[in-house]
C-alpha cells in the first residue's frame, strides 16, 4: 500500500505466522461487506449488543462499509477504533478492532472482532486477538485490555481466557428482545506478558503514534 502521510495508518500492519492484519484497501473492504453478509455466526443466536447481522445480506453488507467509513471518519487521538482487515493466504477472513478513549492517560484498550463462518474453528481468532494485544501492550504501551462476550459464546469466552483475561463482572442488555447475560473480562498487562505465545510482527507504528495520543 503506498505510503500516506496525512493517514499513516495506512501502512500500519501486524503479521503473525498466518496472518496479515492492516487497515482494509478498498478492495479488501469490499471484499469484508460481502463476507459479512454470508454470514458471521449460527443465526439461531446473536453473539452482538447492536444486532447488525440481523439484516439482509445487501443491508449488513452495508452495514459494514458504513461503520468502517465511520471509525476513519470519527478518528481522534481522544477517542479511536482501529478496524482492521484480516487476512489469510491473500483473501480477507474477517475483522479485528481495537478501540480507546483516551489511552494516554487511561492506557486500556477494547477489542472486538468477527469472522466469516468457514473459518470459525481454526485457531484465527485467538491469533487475530493475540495481535492487537501485541500492538496495544508492546507497542502502544498499554496497562489493561478488557472484551466480553454473552455466557452462550463459548467459542470467544475460550479466546479470552485462554489468552489470560479474568473476569470483570457481568452485564445485562436487551438482545433480540431477550434479556442476555454478558461477561465482562479484562486482561493486566501482566498476565498478557504470562501467557503470550504467538510471535507477532508490527510494520509501520513509529509515524501512526501521535494518531494514538502517544
Amino acid at each position: 500500500m503506498a505510503e500516506m502521510i496525512h493517514w499513516p495508518l495506512a501502512s500500519l500492519e501486524l503479521a503473525t505466522p498466518r496472518l496479515r492484519l492492516r487497515v482494509p484497501s478498498a478492495p479488501e473492504l469490499d471484499a469484508l461487506a460481502g463476507l459479512a453478509a454470508g454470514g458471521v455466526h449460527d443465526a439461531a443466536v446473536q453473539p452482538f449488543t447492536v444486532a447488525w447481522t440481523d439484516a439482509e445480506p445487501q443491508v449488513v453488507a452495508r452495514r459494514v462499509l458504513k461503520y468502517a467509513w465511520g471509525t476513519w471518519a470519527g478518528w481522534e487521538p481522544e477517542g479511536w477504533s482501529l478496524w482492521l482487515a484480516v487476512v489469510h493466504d491473500g483473501a480477507v477472513i474477517g475483522s479485528q478492532e481495537v478501540s480507546a478513549r483516551d489511552f494516554a492517560v487511561r492506557r486500556e484498550v477494547t477489542t472486538g472482532s468477527w469472522l466469516g463462518k468457514d473459518f470459525h474453528g481454526k485457531g484465527f481468532g485467538t491469533e487475530m486477538r493475540a495481535a492487537v494485544l501485541h500492538l496495544a501492550f508492546a507497542g502502544l504501551g498499554a496497562r489493561h485490555a478488557t472484551s466480553g462476550a454473552y455466557v452462550h459464546n463459548a467459542a470467544s469466552l475460550g479466546v479470552s481466557r485462554k489468552l489470560g483475561y479474568r473476569d470483570d463482572g457481568v452485564e445485562h442488555h436487551s438482545v433480540r428482545g431477550a434479556d442476555a447475560t454478558l461477561q465482562r473480562l479484562r486482561l493486566t498487562r501482566a498476565d498478557w506478558e504470562a501467557r503470550r505465545s504467538t510471535e507477532v510482527r508490527v510494520a509501520g507504528l513509529e509515524p501512526c503514534l501521535p494518531m494514538f495520543g502517544l
